[in-house]
Order: C-alpha cells, then sequence, then structure tokens
C-alpha cells in the first residue's frame, strides 16, 4: 500500500480523533504504565517512504528523517545560510525513558540545515495542530499525556 508520508502514523491519529472526549493541553510527552511498544512499532512502519530513514539511535529512542520538497529545501537554505550540497531533513524523532510510573515518551520534531563549516542549525517545528495530533496519538496508545506544568514526570 502506498500511502503518503507519515502513513500509518497519521492513520492512527485520524483513528483517535474519531472517539469523543475532553481535550486536555496539548503535550509533545505522555506518561505509559508499560512500554508502549505499539507506539513506536507504528512510528517505524510510518518511516517507509522514498525519502525517509528510520534509525533506532538508542535502545529506547527512534528517528525519521526525510527529505523535504524542492520548495521547502530552497527556503530552508536561503532563511537559514544553509550549505546547498547538503540538503534539510526534517527529523521526527520519539524517546521513551522508564520511571516510577512506567515510561514517559517525549516527541521532537526539527529541521535539520546543515552550514558551510560543518555545523547544523537545530530550528524547531512548533505547531498546535501537530501537538494536538500527538497528544491524540498518545491518548489512542494508552498514554497520558503530560502538561508542561508538571516536572514530575
Amino acid at each position: 500500500m502506498n500511502l503518503p508520508p507519515l502513513r500509518l502514523f497519521c492513520a492512527a491519529l485520524l483513528l483517535s480523533a474519531c472517539t469523543a472526549q475532553e481535550q486536555p493541553a496539548a503535550s509533545r510527552s505522555a506518561q505509559f504504565p508499560d512500554y508502549p511498544q505499539n507506539l513506536f512499532d507504528t512510528f517505524k512502519v510510518s518511516c517507509d517512504g522514498p525519502d525517509e530513514n528510520f534509525t533506532k539511535l538508542g535502545q529506547d529512542e527512534f528517528e525519521c528523517r526525510e527529505l523535504l520538497p524542492p520548495k521547502t529545501t530552497a527556503f530552508l537554505i536561503l532563511n537559514y545560510d544553509g550549505f546547498p550540497q547538503n540538503l534539510p531533513t526534517s527529523i521526527r524523532r520519539l524517546s521513551s525513558t522508564r520511571n516510577s510510573d512506567g515510561y514517559r515518551v517525549d516527541a521532537d520534531m526539527f529541521f535539520l540545515i546543515p552550514q558551510k563549516n560543518g555545523t547544523s542549525v537545530k530550528v524547531p517545528v512548533e505547531s498546535d495542530i501537530l501537538d494536538q495530533q500527538i497528544t491524540r496519538l498518545y491518548r489512542y496508545f494508552g498514554g497520558t499525556p503530560i502538561s508542561a506544568g508538571n516536572p514530575k514526570n
């Protein structure tokens, strides 16, 4: 089946969006009572497009790197003094940390723009809509979103 990028990841988001529920503040972090293997499996499967590359960075850290469309690439290179011989990428990362309540999962999304001097500029992706979708995804897989004001977890 050839679906657009973020296929199954987005499908899970849509499924979770169909459930009527009181919506807490959106969050890129959530607490799970058990290791959320299904969440990570879905994340891996959703990163199988022609311009995507899935990497397991560590025991509990996973990343999907994606090449960007030409207009987005040009915009990032021009606006962040990028190096055209090393193209910017979109990075989605999920990581989990075991704690006394189970597992905390954190999502991070950003653009990485290589510079001519060999360094890279990390530009965070900020989006209330994206944060709401991530929150729904966490809830769908059994997680409880963690508000920014709750440092306990």
